[in-house]
């Protein structure tokens, strides 16, 4: 398996802990401990998720738990006024949530890929406009951190 699928494998395995965490009152330790040994590179429940390379995967899921009150405000800025992220459906939050964490925070990773990397995982749980929507707002917010990356010279 390439470090990309696993690197995807992490994306995944992290916004289903986000999403635990969330619904389950869970806390990042108990979290990534249980991903670790139950959840990463098995099947669960009728889920299956991937393999991963783990250090990414607590880096991005440590990162978000971390950072969330700056990841929170930015998605939110980007968000409808009417619409605040705390109204966004919890797969869709945890998907921009760990977006913004990895485009703040993981220059290591081109824009370009976080994004096309987080509608990737959209794609795995939803079919309809969420994608869209995770798509519209990581773009946003990269042009807006890594403006950089986007300001390509006139050919």
């Amino acid at each position: 398996m390439s470090r990309a699928e696993k690197r995807r494998g992490a994306r995944l395995s992290v916004v289903q802990a986000l999403y635990e965490m969330e619904i389950g009152g869970r806390g990042v330790v108990e979290a990534m401990a249980e991903f670790e040994a139950f959840w990463i590179g098995k099947e669960v429940e009728e889920i299956e998720l991937p393999e991963a390379e783990i250090a990414f995967f607590r880096d991005i899921l440590g990162g978000v738990v971390r950072e969330q009150r700056l990841v929170d405000r930015t998605v939110d800025d980007l968000l409808a006024k009417d619409w605040p992220l705390k109204r966004v459906e919890a797969v869709v939050r945890a998907i921009l949530r760990a977006g913004a964490y990895e485009l703040a925070f993981r220059k290591d990773v081109p824009a370009r890929a976080v994004i096309s990397e987080y509608v990737a995982v959209a794609r795995a749980f939803y079919s309809g406009e969420e994608i869209g929507m995770v798509n519209a707002v990581l773009d946003r917010m990269a042009r807006d951190f890594r403006a950089d990356e986007f300001d390509a010279p006139a050919a």
